[in-house]
């Protein structure tokens, strides 16, 4: 059985920073994107960033670009979401991702085939 576990939530005041953890099981994933979703109260669930299957490349919503930065250790099955400069607007679930028949980045939610549970990232003004 496919299990996506995401770590590393909490509460944070705006300007400080998070790293979220999403470790695969049941899969392994090495050769296949990873991506990070998020879904804030009363809005739609949206892109926050992708990764390839070698970590070559990536791919990043523009309201998160230059303050997120999304790796992957496949030799952990793990891929991993760094939240610096973090705003109230950045408050959401956040959502890991698999693309078992992608290996490049893959930005539509509908192109993944695995989803975790979500951790909650609450940032406080």
């Amino acid at each position: 059985q496919v299990q996506l576990v995401e770590s590393g939530g909490g509460l944070v005041q705006a300007g400080g920073s998070l790293r979220l953890s999403c470790a695969a099981s049941g899969r392994t994933f090495s050769s296949n994107a990873m991506g990070w979703f998020r879904q804030a109260p009363g809005k739609e669930r949206e892109f926050v960033a992708a990764i390839n299957w070698n970590g070559g490349g990536t791919a990043y919503a523009d309201s998160v670009k230059g303050r997120f930065t999304i790796s992957r250790d496949n030799a952990k099955n793990t891929v991993y979401l760094e939240l610096n400069s973090l705003k109230p607007e950045d408050t959401a679930v956040y959502y890991c991702a698999a693309a078992w028949r992608f290996s490049n980045t893959v930005v539509s939610a509908s192109m993944y085939d695995y989803w975790g549970q979500g951790t909650q990232v609450t940032v406080s003004s």
